[in-house]
């Protein structure tokens, strides 16, 4: 729940609000089969079941029944107090009216918006922060220079959108130009590293795509796509579908997600650079913890399948457990190709409406080439972790 203040000129006169809100996780968390040692690891986190964050929205009454709008999004670091990124992770401004609403900005995709909008993992929370397969396949789940139409029929029963994103200085010619210097292979990754790092920051690449979803009487279900251009020129198609089901203390959801990247045959040093490019961006959305991930070496296809159930046991608790079957291929030596499965259970209990409480357990288990580990460090290929935490939102 958040807090808010409203400002009129009149009684009759357009009005404007302000609401200020935000989430407080904090977690602990255990893993094993960490670093080359395979040792485990304890740590403190801001944010296990939600990431922490605080945001502004303001709505403007036009008439007629039409608004402008603005949102504002930063997360932070709740065991530590630091800022997740220098800079606001959704920042965006749009009218909204009878025929749709339309946005301009840094936004989410339209991958995201289904599955959380139709078959989220748990009811009341989209999902988890600190184990979340489904999240690795949404393509960075933020894209920033947006366009965003969003429209939906009155009662709401079909809901879908359709987003456009600018190429702003999404190439690769300026580090092209050093590669006369880069003369070792250290050199070269650790350009390709800075490189990364800077684009991911930005999120400067060209994506279009759309989903539409259906939902009545419990039941819902929905699909969407998206094509991202990456810097070095490839192409990755992004598809996903799925359902849910609730029906008393019972939530029932399965979905499908498909990435597919179309790199470009190697013909010069150039284009083979441009694909490592590409790749290491790609692998940044595939891989790590957070996102349930695993290294993608040289494939270029990933499959995820999950279903889940959740059941409110009482008012307070509500219990859930999901399995994602995750799927790798088009290695050309076959050592990046496999399956991976993970599984995830969760206990969640309210105290009210803005506190509640959680304890986690999830395990994650790789099978196939010898290439498909957890991470470089540690070459696991399983890991087992628990999350306790408590939220907070304001």
């Amino acid at each position: 729940m958040a807090s808010s203040f409203a400002c009129a000129q009149t009684a009759s006169a357009p009005t404007s609000s302000v609401q200020l809100w935000g989430i407080v996780d904090m977690a602990y968390r255990h893993t094993n089969n960490e670093g080359a040692s395979k040792d485990s690891l304890s740590k403190m986190m801001g944010g296990g079941m939600s990431q922490s964050r605080w945001g502004i929205n303001v709505d403007e009454d036009l008439g007629g029944g039409s608004k402008a709008l603005v949102v504002l999004e930063n997360r932070l670091n709740a065991d530590d107090g630091s800022v997740s990124t220098p800079f606001f992770q959704l920042s965006y401004v749009g009218l909204q009216g009878p025929y749709g609403r339309l946005t301009a900005g840094r936004q989410w995709n339209v991958l995201f918006d289904v599955v959380t909008s139709t078959y989220a993992s748990f009811p009341y929370s989209p999902y988890m922060e600190a184990y979340k397969p489904e999240l690795g396949m949404a393509m960075g789940a933020r894209t920033s220079n947006m366009l965003k139409y969003t429209f939906a029929t009155p009662d709401r029963s079909f809901v879908g959108s359709l987003q456009y994103s600018f190429d702003e200085n999404n190439d690769t010619k300026a580090l092209e130009a050093q590669l006369p210097t880069l003369t070792t292979p250290q050199q070269l990754a650790q350009a390709v590293g800075s490189y990364v790092g800077s684009t991911l920051g930005g999120g400067a690449w060209q994506t279009a795509g759309g989903y539409l979803r259906y939902a009545a009487n419990g039941f819902a279900v929905g699909g969407g796509y998206m094509r991202t251009t990456l810097p070095g020129g490839t192409d990755v198609d992004a598809w996903t579908l799925g359902g849910s089901y609730r029906t008393g203390p019972w939530y029932f959801n399965t979905g499908y997600g498909l990435n597919k990247a179309k790199y470009a045959a190697v013909t010069s040093t150039v284009q083979g650079f441009r694909n490592n490019v590409d790749r290491a961006l790609l692998g940044q959305f595939w891989a790590g913890q957070t996102n349930g991930g695993f290294q993608p070496g040289d494939a270029d296809k990933r499959q995820l399948f999950k279903v889940g159930v959740g059941y409110q046991l009482t008012p307070q608790l509500n219990l859930g457990a999901h399995y994602f079957r995750g799927k790798q291929s088009g290695s050309v030596n076959g050592t990046s190709n496999g399956n991976v499965n993970f599984y995830v259970a969760v206990a969640d209990y309210a105290f009210s409406k803005r506190t509640d409480a959680y304890f986690g357990v999830d395990h994650t288990s790789i099978s196939g080439g010898a290439q498909l580990v957890l991470d470089a460090a540690s070459g696991a290929r399983s890991r087992t972790g628990i999350t306790a935490g408590i939220r907070h939102r304001f």
